[in-house]
């Protein structure tokens, strides 16, 4: 067998080769992309023996994706996906002294391959289908993520100078009556100034079709109550920032959308989405985002347990002496912690049994937080039960041993 460490970058890659008795048999430094890539396979060919297969390179590497990665995985390489803070601390065992190189770390990853290789995570083959669901709800909650941002940014800019607007658009400040009127009236004098008929023009243009005079009517009152007036140069200035702040909202929101409908396209297609969609609290984003993240490969998960910790949903304990501590898990992903705590809180007005759940929990001295991540953790663990017996969602077997709850 042989061991690689392969400590990426942008542009290069640091690769260790050694042998089954951690002997090295070769350094090097390979440029990024199909040239770095076929150097690497001649290296690795010239110390594997004729008749082995691909399965006997073991290699070792800070992450699970990118075109490297998979190209790695087609090959027929057995890939560990290693975790950087796991990485920096197994280099603490080979130098005290805090020096870090990326040779030095190449040759830190091939030693946990060949030596602690039990204790990783073997990256799997998830389907092309997943891969670009992936892609797309990774996407799609950047993007959402991003339009909270910019709406956090504008409404504190309104505070300061239009709080007219504020009271306006109170409830949804990226809807689309809120980003039609602000464009043309990104000021408080702008926003007095408008009429009924202009309102309801650009409101009929963003394809409202109810309610145009009773909301035009709303809109124009909380526009034109009285405030306090900032210097005119210093409106303008706020003014023209608000207008630039709409612009790229309007695209932000634009776009969430397009990619919305892709990832429903996409999630639609997958033989999981109706076993997924079938859950309580999963729709189809937050279906998507969980196929998304738990991928579609049959031998990632060892059983139920695994699957919750890498949703982070189960806790860990710190033991010492008499002190007994049970934490919620900081180092998890986020996207996929993200989802399924959405996915609990959703689940308490569509599943009696989790409201039951959240509600025991509750009265037993759980905090709001505390209980959802619990039913988060019971919830992923019934996901895990349907997928492997390829049976969709049922309230009376998922909670039938904790029926006592619902009493």
């Amino acid at each position: 067998m042989l061991f690689l460490g392969d400590d990426w970058a942008e542009a290069h890659h640091d690769v260790e080769l050694q042998d089954e008795h951690g002997r090295v048999l070769a350094r090097r430094r390979l440029p990024e992309g199909v040239a770095g890539l076929a150097q690497l396979h001649a290296l690795i060919s010239d110390h594997l023996d004729d008749h082995a297969e691909p399965e006997s390179v073991l290699v070792g590497i800070e992450t699970d994706r990118g075109g490297w990665v998979q190209a790695l995985v087609a090959t027929g390489y057995v890939v560990y996906a290693m975790n950087p803070l796991k990485v920096a601390r197994y280099r603490e065992r080979h130098t005290t002294s805090g020096a870090k190189s990326d040779p030095g770390d190449a040759h830190v990853l091939a030693e946990i391959v060949r030596a602690d290789r039990s204790h990783h995570r073997v990256v799997t083959g998830d389907s092309e289908l997943v891969e670009a669901v992936k892609t797309l709800a990774r996407t799609h909650q950047t993007m959402i993520w991003t339009r909270q941002r910019q709406t956090n940014q504008l409404r504190s800019m309104l505070r300061e100078f239009y709080p007219a607007a504020l009271e306006a658009f109170s409830t949804d400040l990226a809807g689309r009556d809120a980003l039609a009127v602000l464009a043309i009236a990104p000021t408080p004098d702008t926003g007095r100034s408008l009429t009924r008929s202009r309102v309801i023009s650009v409101m009929r243009k963003t394809g409202r079709q109810r309610n145009l005079q009773s909301r035009a009517e709303e809109i124009l009152t909380a526009l034109q109550t009285d405030q306090l007036e900032l210097p005119r140069h210093l409106t303008e200035a706020y003014g023209l920032s608000v207008r630039s702040m709409i612009a790229v909202l309007s695209g932000v929101v634009a776009q969430a959308a397009a990619l919305e409908a892709e990832v429903s396209r996409c999630f639609g297609q997958h033989p999981d989405a109706e076993i997924i969609s079938s859950q309580p609290g999963l729709g189809v984003v937050l279906g998507a985002r969980v196929l998304a993240e738990f991928g579609d490969d049959k031998d990632r998960f060892l059983d139920a347990k695994a699957r919750r910790n890498y949703a982070g949903t189960s806790p860990i304990t710190k033991t010492s002496g008499t002190r007994r501590v049970v934490l919620a898990r900081y180092a998890r992903n986020r996207r996929l912690a993200d989802a399924v705590h959405q996915q609990a809180f959703a689940a308490l007005n569509a599943s009696p049994g989790a409201r039951a759940f959240y509600d025991h929990h509750r009265a037993r001295g759980a905090t709001h937080h505390q209980a959802l991540r619990t039913l988060a953790n019971r919830l992923v663990g019934i996901l895990d039960g349907c997928l492997r017996h390829r049976t969709a969602y049922d309230e009376s077997t998922a909670w039938s041993h904790r029926a006592n709850l619902a009493a």
